[in-house]
């Protein structure tokens, strides 16, 4: 065989939603846990297997067996024979993190130093836990709504025009953001709470009666004050929802993170296609561990303009979500009973899932079948057709 079904392992965090990623998978969800993100590749917090001779295997086993088969032989050799990529999608019910990701450089660096003292990869104080890069691209399937990047100057001067932002307008005479973000990311929490209170008050009757829109950051910031008031005490992470970019998404189109791009997911649901890493910087809105020095010393401090994807079409039924990462290329194939998608540029493993519809996959004068929320793994070199009895939609990762 050289297609694989693959089953993928769904990850239960608490911002979760309870509805679309149990509907993709066909499943019950009585309980009404949070069904937060469905992974599809072999990163060790939650590898995926693939089916083979009527048994599962894990995914990262199978490529170990053969490497340059199953990966083809650039990728075996630039990505030390693993799978370079992990495969989402991603139900966002609740705020994220305030976050970003470090170049690759600097993970084996931090991964290296770390790795020398008594904290475990698995402790919550960890910082570095693998020693990857994190660069990620995202398509929405919904609205979806997220943090991107430091706003432009004079974007940032106006929230410093806030009432309750006026007093940390000295830090930012200088500006250099960087200036300005040291200073609330070290700022003692007494003084977190005394800035943030009146805001508070002020934007709380609103909330409450429905009257805050999704284009304004103190929507967010209301929503995030409810969320993460603990003990009387505000999240700092709160400044950064005026600070950043706020984005809207509509389904279809995109955005990549490059490393140190400080972002955070708010609402939504996406496919989402990463360097396999689990490392993250935090700095707000979260109960898990904050590393400022770290994230100080890798944020990209500079202003960004959002760069929103569309697809660029490679055919008639695929287009394709470019990016410079070199670890992944993510594309969305659209069918109709009449199209069939040829496989193109084989040389490397590819995985795909059916989001809407159904699939048939002809191989090596072998057929599968595929239904809505399934995936299968295509290792290098294999020449497929797919074909659909109805409307489908599938996403392909693949190596670029």
């Amino acid at each position: 065989m050289s297609i694989y079904k693959l089953n993928g392992v769904v990850q239960h965090y608490a911002w979760g939603g309870t509805q679309f990623i149990p509907r993709l998978l066909n499943i019950t969800n009585d309980q009404q846990q949070p069904y937060a993100e469905l992974w599809m590749g072999t990163h060790v917090k939650g590898p995926a297997k693939v089916e083979m001779n009527g048994k599962e295997i894990l995914l990262d086993q199978l490529i170990k067996k053969a490497p340059t088969q199953k990966l083809g032989k650039k990728t075996a050799v630039d990505f030390n024979n693993r799978l370079p990529f992990l495969f989402k999608v991603l139900d966002v019910n609740s705020m994220l993190s305030i976050q970003s990701h470090p170049t690759k450089k600097a993970a084996e660096i931090g991964f290296a130093k770390e790795s020398k003292t008594d904290i475990a990869v698995t402790a919550p104080n960890r910082t570095y836990r693998d020693d990857n890069h994190k660069p990620e691209v995202m398509v929405a399937l919904t609205d979806f709504w997220l943090l991107h990047g430091f706003k432009p100057i004079n974007g940032i001067q106006e929230v410093l025009a806030i009432p309750e932002f006026n007093s940390l307008s000295t830090h930012f005479a200088t500006g250099k953001i960087f200036d300005l973000y040291k200073v609330i990311m070290e700022m003692p929490q007494s003084e977190v709470d005394i800035l943030l209170a009146p805001l508070w008050k002020r934007l709380q009757p609103a909330f409450e009666k429905g009257q805050l829109e999704k284009a304004s950051a103190d929507y967010w910031a209301a929503q995030a004050f409810q969320e993460y008031t603990i003990d009387g005490h505000y999240d700092r992470g709160i400044f950064s929802i005026y600070l950043f970019n706020l984005v809207n998404i509509k389904k279809g189109d995109g955005i990549f993170q490059a490393a140190g791009i400080p972002h955070a997911y708010l609402e939504g649901v996406n496919m989402e296609l990463m360097a396999n890493s689990d490392n993250v910087f935090r700095g707000g809105l979260t109960q898990k561990h904050i590393d400022v020095p770290e994230l100080l010393k890798h944020l990209v401090f500079d202003s960004v303009t959002p760069r929103i994807l569309a697809g660029t079409k490679v055919s008639e039924v695929e287009s394709v979500f470019k990016t410079p990462a070199p670890d992944f290329e993510l594309s969305q194939i659209t069918l109709d009973k009449k199209d069939i998608y040829r496989s193109t540029q084989t040389l490397s493993a590819a995985t795909i899932i059916i989001m809407q519809g159904t699939a048939k996959v002809n191989f090596e004068e072998k057929k599968l079948s595929f239904k809505q929320g399934e995936s299968f793994f295509v290792e290098a070199h294999t020449n497929y057709t797919i074909t659909t009895s109805g409307r489908s939609v599938l996403f392909k990762a693949k190596v670029p």
